[in-house]
């Protein structure tokens, strides 16, 4: 048996793979105690304190893992293996695909760390199956982590170039971490696989309209009266005697869309001639947040009667039959 020329950085790596083992669940509660002091051995063997923060910088092979590395030895192995025993090959696929059943139910039961294990096994006895590794990311995007998430689309797409739900589960993972340019990317690829595919056309128009939200901000805040009036047709979220959240409502696209198309409206650009609202559009557009500050109660019933256009509430309904009284 060859000698390591990095004994430290093995019993390291040997060391963050048991420290995960416990946080995931596959070393059982009651033996967690046990296997820390275990840890502790080990690093008091080969001269490393493994909870302190500069020596794990140190000697850490993150991102990579010991698992991880096992899992490229074990699929090369697998491959040679697989040329000479077609019939062990055949018995490691279908070993495979009972350990992809374990992790679907896992992650159905929201186990997702134990899920991620199990997908990690099939993946070992058959890397040629792009499912696998994308059920994998759908695994790591549910426990958060959407780099992995990522990363294992990449390789399901390199197994599969034609697996549309690879494409999607990359995308989902991107508009987490906020990378929409690479999620828009992600799901028209998908599309163009699966073009009938109704979720993620969603997820598609989802990570459009976030991609394109910045643009719309800054081309607003360089107009010198408001785009659009957000109350024409009605306040949504508005209660008897309550105001909407202003902030969350500026920066929903399909809200934004909806106003800049009410300002047709003759009534809304009539309205916007009063000074002071058009002033106040202009404060609303740099600090949704601060408009409930700016609006006092007539300057609100204003409003309130500006949604009587078409498709509007229907409280200025009521007040034209008032007038119509008297």
């Amino acid at each position: 048996m060859s000698k390591t020329k990095d004994p430290k950085r093995l019993a390291f790596a040997i060391c963050e793979f048991l420290k995960a083992s416990i946080e995931d669940g596959t070393i059982k509660a009651e033996d967690a105690e046990g296997m820390d002091i275990s840890i502790a051995c080990i690093g008091e063997a080969f001269g490393f304190d493994f909870s302190d923060a500069a020596q794990t910088k140190t000697l850490s092979i993150k991102p990579a893992t010991l698992s991880g590395l096992f899992d490229v030895y074990v699929n090369a192995a697998s491959k040679a293996a697989d040329a000479k025993t077609p019939k062990d090959a055949t018995a490691d696929k279908a070993k495979a695909e009972e350990f992809k059943a374990q992790g679907n139910k896992l992650m159905a039961d929201k186990k997702f760390k134990q899920a991620i294990a199990k997908y990690s096994e099939a993946i070992a006895l058959d890397a040629s199956n792009a499912v696998y590794f994308a059920n994998r990311a759908a695994a790591y995007s549910q426990d958060g982590d959407h780099a992995n998430a990522v990363e294992d689309s990449r390789r399901a797409i390199e197994v599969d170039p034609d697996y549309s739900k690879a494409y999607s589960r990359m995308g989902h993972a991107h508009f987490c971490l906020g990378n929409f340019a690479e999620a828009v990317e992600s799901y028209e690829s998908g599309l163009r696989l699966d073009p009938g595919n109704a979720a993620m056309k969603q997820s598609l128009a989802s990570a459009k309209a976030r991609l394109a939200e910045s643009g719309v901000e800054v081309a607003s805040s360089s107009k010198k009266s408001a785009p659009a009036n957000p109350f024409a047709g009605g306040m949504p979220g508005m209660g008897a005697g309550g105001m909407p959240d202003f902030a969350s409502m500026m920066s929903d696209p399909n809200f934004m869309k909806m106003a800049s198309s009410m300002m047709g409206n003759p009534q809304i650009a009539e309205m916007m001639k009063n000074p002071a609202i058009a002033e106040m559009a202009q404060n609303m557009m740099k600090d949704p947040s601060k408009l409930s500050e700016m609006m006092d109660p007539n300057m609100l019933a204003q409003l309130g009667a500006m949604g009587g256009a078409p498709g509007g509430s229907g409280a200025s309904g009521e007040e034209k039959k008032k007038k119509k009284k008297k």
